[in-house]
């Protein structure tokens, strides 16, 4: 890669890291509704006028009903249930949750579109199990905690990634990246908006939780959509999937540095093997072959 895709890669992985600390600072406040309309909204207005100037929005309306249901997908129903996630949990542990979207996407692959998977990406897949109960296993046995359903929330965020992920592939490839990102991005607000009216807070959200959900909706939502297709376009999905690794360490360090959230252990190792077999699930890593016997 070279050094402009290296920066795009890390401003990425730190953009998208944030926006589970802006989550932590805005849900709260906002509740997971109001929150996630304002963030789609904003991004929308971010990433539409990159569409109309370059005449893509004819291929946007034509497409509309398709980008509709991957806008309920890969927007506004894992936004939500990340956003109810970490009302319980760290923006850390979220960010570390999020990381299994790759292995649900092999898993997904392998029953939906019938992708064989080697014995590598199944060991990764094996590995990423164990990586969430190193993470949320202790969480799991505090009843009344509310940590417990929010993990379930945030796996479930990250297996309609991986719904979305293969949904795209197979029904949306004749559509531009940046079409996908903007029409997404308004198909979302438009499905969330009555219901987002409706559970708008009556207690007015503060400066600091306004300015937590518009950053997240420029920079977190919109900026990070454009670095993302950058980075597609100039170093290939092999190599932007890598920024999976990144989110959750710049997770764990902003909601250190900023909201004084603890790292701990679990965290670290869940982290840790997490990542380990999304690496194998994804097909980066690769377990050593047998040698043939002479």
């Amino acid at each position: 890669m070279k050094p402009r895709d290296i920066i795009d890669l890390v401003m990425l992985g730190f953009l998208w890291g944030a926006s589970f600390l802006f989550m932590r600072i805005a849900a709260p406040e906002f509740g997971p509704f109001a929150l996630v309309e304002i963030r789609i909204g904003v991004a929308a207005v971010v990433l539409l006028p990159i569409v109309v100037m370059r005449g893509n929005l004819k291929e946007m309306t034509s497409n509309w009903s398709m980008l509709t249901i991957l806008g309920a997908h890969n927007t506004a129903l894992p936004f939500l249930l990340f956003a109810y996630a970490t009302l319980y949990l760290t923006a850390g542990t979220a960010g570390i949750l999020n990381a299994t979207a790759p292995i649900f996407t092999a898993i997904v692959a392998r029953f939906w579109l019938g992708e064989i998977l080697s014995g590598s990406r199944m060991a990764g897949l094996l590995i990423g199990v164990v990586g969430v109960y190193l993470l949320v296993g202790d969480k799991l046995s505090v009843p009344g905690s509310g940590a417990g359903l929010a993990v379930l929330a945030a796996l479930g965020g990250s297996l309609l990634y991986g719904i979305a992920g293969n949904f795209t592939r197979k029904k949306a490839g004749h559509v531009s990246s940046m079409t996908i990102a903007a029409g997404t991005q308004v198909a979302a607000a438009l499905l969330l908006l009555p219901i987002a009216i409706i559970a708008w807070p009556e207690i007015p959200p503060s400066m600091t939780a306004w300015a937590a959900v518009l950053l997240m909706g420029v920079l977190s939502t919109g900026l990070a959509y454009i670095l993302y297709f950058r980075l597609l376009a100039n170093v290939g999905p092999t190599n932007a999937i890598t920024v999976t690794y990144l989110v959750p360490i710049s997770a764990m360090i902003l909601g250190y540095v900023v909201i004084d959230e603890g790292i701990t252990t679990p965290m670290l190792v869940g982290c840790a093997v997490i990542l380990l077999g999304t690496a194998l699930a994804t097909g980066m890593l690769r377990l050593p072959g047998r040698r043939a016997s002479s």
